[in-house]
């Protein structure tokens, strides 16, 4: 049962999409990024959900970031920005950063001030990280950073990057560390165009060259970077089923409506049967991916392991989205293939969810790894 900071975090932000999510459309419509509904999201606290008020945040709990999320959800490329920020960029910091990095980086993220970025993937790097090529060398006092990222989120308008690279190529994926890289450093970054969906979020490449990074910049400890990345995308992970939950309430709203509406051989669609064959199987996929999310979520903070639900809520929700996106394009009929409508929508953006942060291919062999005690990657 949600308590009444849950709810009212819910009405705030359904009160935001009412005036934000028309003038979203322009943004996606231009493929810009929508800088005047981040800095709105910022004042709201949208940014820093589980963040301390101390340290610029609104102090709640995660499961108020997962309420947010879902409401969210249907306006995929805002909600991308909370994923990013909070559960790939201010989680691990929360985790791994020491005093000093949390005051340096913590409140100005939380507040929306400024906007950080998750470098991982690489061109050769995909699903498998522990490939990536990117590489660090140790001059005195400072790193120096070597390579480029690609498919990241908050390329072109983040201020603070986390880059992950390695420091012992010998070590294979153990001899990966994580650094804090400020764009200032020297990063240049280009913008990768003309994507199927989340048109309004900003994607791009990143290039590290010959930047330079204090040695107190090292996040957590040199040689811990691929376990910093794999617990982050556990919790990203979940924000991401709870992201397709939000996706699918808005498809199954949409679809209610416009079913109730309109008419055929004189009689509105909700009174077919196959129509409501549609409208229940979204039900299902809405409600059972719910569930996987929040069980998950109840793990994590109760501090036990939480690395196969994960994947399973991540695995499920990913795939019901698009699911659900589908049945709402055939109740909408022909209306549905337009943009006009915004179910067209809500189809494209669902594609990435079985994508980023793990393919649904990935999810698989690891809960196969979990129920057979085999792995079958290294």
């Amino acid at each position: 049962m949600e308590i009444p900071e849950h709810k009212e975090l819910r009405e705030v932000a359904r009160r935001f999409l009412a005036e934000a999510g028309p003038k979203l459309r322009e943004y996606e419509d231009k493929e810009a990024f929508p800088w005047p509904l981040v800095e709105r999201m910022g004042e709201l606290g949208f940014l820093g959900v589980f963040v301390p008020e101390e340290l610029g945040g609104a102090g709640l709990d995660f499961f108020a970031y997962l309420a947010l999320l879902e409401e969210m959800g249907g306006w995929a490329s805002l909600r991308s920005i909370l994923s990013v920020q909070q559960s790939l960029v201010l989680t691990p910091l929360f985790t791994y950063g020491t005093e000093e990095q949390k005051r340096r980086y913590v409140p100005p993220l939380a507040r929306g001030e400024a906007l950080g970025a998750f470098g991982l993937t690489e061109p050769e790097a995909g699903s498998d990280a522990g490939s990536l090529r990117a590489r660090a060398y140790r001059d005195g006092d400072f790193y120096v950073l070597e390579g480029q990222k690609t498919f990241i989120s908050h390329a072109n308008v983040a201020e603070v990057f986390l880059i992950f690279a390695k420091t012992d190529p010998e070590k294979g994926a153990k001899g990966i560390t994580c650094f804090l890289v400020e764009r200032k450093d020297g990063v240049r970054t280009t913008p990768l165009k003309g994507k199927l969906g989340l048109r309004a979020a900003d994607t791009g490449m990143v290039f590290l060259d010959g930047v330079r990074v204090p040695k107190e910049r090292v996040l957590g400890k040199e040689g811990e970077g691929f376990k910093i990345a794999l617990s982050t995308l556990d919790t990203g992970r979940i924000s991401l089923a709870a992201g397709a939950v939000g996706l699918m309430q808005r498809a199954l709203d949409l679809s209610l409506a416009y079913a109730r509406e309109r008419k055929q051989f004189g009689k509105p669609l909700a009174a077919f049967q196959l129509v409501q064959e549609h409208l229940v199987a979204m039900k299902l996929d809405l409600e059972a991916s719910r569930l996987l999310a929040y069980r998950a979520a109840q793990k994590k903070v109760k501090g036990e392991p939480y690395t196969l639900e994960a994947s399973m809520a991540k695995l499920f929700a990913s795939e019901a989205a698009n699911r659900v996106a589908y049945r709402a394009i055939q109740v909408h009929g022909g209306y549905g293939f337009f943009e006009e409508y915004e179910v067209a929508r809500l189809y494209r953006d669902a594609r990435i969810l079985t994508l980023y942060e793990g393919t649904s291919e990935v999810q698989k062999l690891i809960i196969g790894a979990h129920l057979t005690g085999v792995r079958a990657f290294t």
